[in-house]
Order: C-alpha cells, then structure tokens, then sequence
C-alpha cells in the first residue's frame, strides 16, 4: 500500500511587492547583461527613461502616502521594463539573459494592467501562477486549506504505511495541486505486476485522478470523494438519484428529469417543470427556472467511488492507515533540519534537499525496525 500527502515548505526569501519586482527584474536583466552583452545593456540604459540607474536593492524613493506618485511610479516602472524588452527582442542571447528577460516580461505583466488612458496601473485582480520574488522565481502562493495560505512549495509524499518508510518524495509550487504529483509519486511502483493500493484524502479524488490511477492498473485507490452538499442546507447532489444507465436523475421528491448529455461526455439534468408547485422547492432551489443537477463527464468514477467509501470496511480502513502519512509527515518536518523552511532557493535544489531529509528520516525508521547486516545483507528483525 502506498498513502498519499503533501506538507508545506516555506520559501526562504521575502515576497515582492509589484514596484520591488519590477525593479528588481530591470536590475537582474542590467546585472545579466553586463556579464554577456555588454553593448546590449549599454543600449537597454539609453532606452531607460526613469531617473535610476538600477544599480541598487530596494524600492526607489516615492511619497508612498501620495496615490497619484505611486501610480507615476508603477507607470514609469513598467515602461523602462517594456523598453528594455524591447532592445533585447530577438537578440540572441545568453541564457542566463533569456532567463532574466523571460522573467522580466513576466514580472511586468502579471500585476499591471493599462488604464483607458493608456496609463499602467496595479490590475485589480490576483494573476493565477503569480510570482512572488524575483529571488526565487519558481516560488508561489499556496493554500493547505481554505484558511491556512503560505508562499514558498510543497513536498509530497508517498508513504508505505506498514514500515512506515517514505517511498517517494516530489517537490512542487506552492500553487499546484496535490494530484497533480501522483504520477511521480507512483512512479518507481507503476511498472510492478501487482500494484498497491493506493490511499489518500479528499485532494487526490478527483474524478479525472481517479481514472487514471485505474487505468494505469491502480485497482484499489481508497481516496475520499468529498460529498456533495447543497448551499445553506438545501439539498444536494448526493440527495438525488443519479442513474447512468436509464440516463435519468430522480429528485427527493421522485420527480425524474432526463439528463442531456453533450459532446465532452457531461450532461445536465433540469427539473425546471417538474419544480413548479413542490413542496420540498424552498429546501431544493432559489432559482427561478427550477432545480437542474450537472453530471460529470466521468461520474461514473464518481458513483463507483462513494459507493464504496459508504462501506465499513473500507471507512475501517481508512481510518486506521491514513493516519500514518500525517504521522510521517509530522516526524519529517519535527526531526529533519530546517522543518518547514526551505534551506536553499528554487524548485531543484529545494528537491534535492527534500530528498536527503526522507533519506534521513528513512535511515532512522530502519534503525528502530532493527536494520542490521545478516550474512551479508542488510535485513529488518523479524516482527
């Protein structure tokens, strides 16, 4: 069995306000250029018009109580860093000055935004894949949950539950999905005649997450659909009688609406006439036009997966064995050096620090298993 989480890894610089970003990212390219280009930095000062020589850390001098300065500046940030793109497109140049470039570009574009006056200005808006330090650029915000939000990335987990060792180890952004990292997780498993069960909580039970695991032959993937609910009490999808096979939705008040599916495999069914005079209507919908009920293109997955989850077996199940990886994730970040804070910048060497601390932790679990060498191999005490 292999059991699935993932723990935050805060990042070890400061995060970025817009005006520090922008600046930082023209100082990066300057500092890149002068190693490589020397003739094109020269030409990306004279297309500067700001009066800074970018030659220093920090935010620039401004009335940051003035929103009418703070505006000029954004402006004037975002043209010098749009000039310098400019000297720069289609030069052939260094990596180290295609990096600094790439991210300048990004940098200039994920939190501005032009006005009808063709003046920039702070985007009212969050960019999704937004980033955080010019430091570390592959850093972003994160969430754990709802409440719970850190910037930095996230170590991901694959535990074997009975010798409560760490399989595999995945680093990503803050920002990515726990699912998304399966695949690696399972990787050094997926080619075994007979796979795992494979254990999770609600992250890793998407429908699509779902089908894969099964069609890369995981036939037991114990991963908790999350239910259904309705807003503010009323009734939700798991209230209603969802048959595939007749294509029919039941209400809980046995009305039956047909579901139109289209061409991407979801469907869609509406009550609209059948809502008219309910009785249970108020504890149902709000809307004017009557109940409807989305199908998913793989609800199917869906079904066959809470169906299973309802049984006692598997609740007993799950409630003794995914309890571990919290455990081991609990023990890595508490023993491991650092914890939770990244000791080094950026995704690779944060992975390869990750790794060396599940070595570490490993090694300790096989010294209480009683890890010994045994005619020449190396081999746990018998349990």
């Amino acid at each position: 069995m292999r059991v699935l989480d993932s723990t935050p890894i805060y990042d070890s610089v400061v995060t970025q306000d817009t005006v520090t970003q922008l600046r930082s990212a023209i100082r990066k390219l300057l500092r890149a250029l002068d190693q490589d280009h020397r003739d094109l930095a020269a030409g990306v000062r004279s297309a500067l018009k700001r009066d800074d020589d970018y030659a220093g850390p920090g935010k620039p001098p401004c009335d940051w109580d003035d929103a009418e300065a703070k505006e000029a500046l954004i402006d004037a940030l975002v043209l010098d860093a749009r000039a310098a793109l400019g000297v720069v497109e289609g030069q052939a140049l260094s990596r180290p000055c295609a990096e600094a470039a790439e991210l300048l570009a990004l940098v200039a574009g994920q939190d501005v935004e032009a006005g009808d006056d063709g003046r920039f200005r702070i985007a009212r808006r969050v960019a999704k894949d937004r980033v955080i330090s010019t430091v570390d650029p592959e850093a972003r915000h994160g969430h754990k949950s709802h409440d719970r939000r850190f910037d930095g990335y996230k170590a991901h987990l694959s535990v074997d539950p009975d010798s409560e060792l760490i399989d595999e180890v995945v680093v990503t952004p803050a920002n990515a999905h726990d699912a998304t990292a399966v695949e690696d997780l399972l990787g050094p498993v997926a080619e075994e005649v007979h796979k795992p069960t494979v254990m999770g909580d609600s992250a890793y039970a998407g429908a699509d997450t779902l089908d894969d695991l099964e069609a890369a032959g995981f036939a037991d993937v114990k991963a908790k659909v999350p239910p259904a609910r309705g807003r503010e009490g009323r009734f939700g999808k798991d209230d209603f009688d969802v048959d595939l096979g007749a294509a029919t939705v039941t209400c809980p008040a046995a009305k039956v609406a047909p579901i139109r599916f289209s061409s991407d495999g979801a469907g869609r069914a509406d009550f609209a006439a059948a809502c008219t005079g309910c009785p249970l209507r108020e504890r149902c919908t709000t809307s004017a036009s009557g109940r409807s009920v989305s199908i998913h293109a793989k609800e199917e997955v869906l079904q066959r997966h809470k169906a299973a989850q309802a049984h006692p077996a598997w609740q007993e199940a799950y409630r003794s064995t995914r309890p571990k990886v919290e455990r081991k994730i609990a023990h890595f970040v508490r023993v491991a050096w650092g914890g939770r804070k990244a000791r080094s910048r950026g995704k690779e060497r944060i992975a390869t620090d990750v790794d060396t601390r599940a070595a570490a932790v490993n090694w300790a679990r096989m010294a209480t298993l009683g890890l010994s060498m045994v005619d020449g191999r190396w081999a746990t005490a018998p349990p």
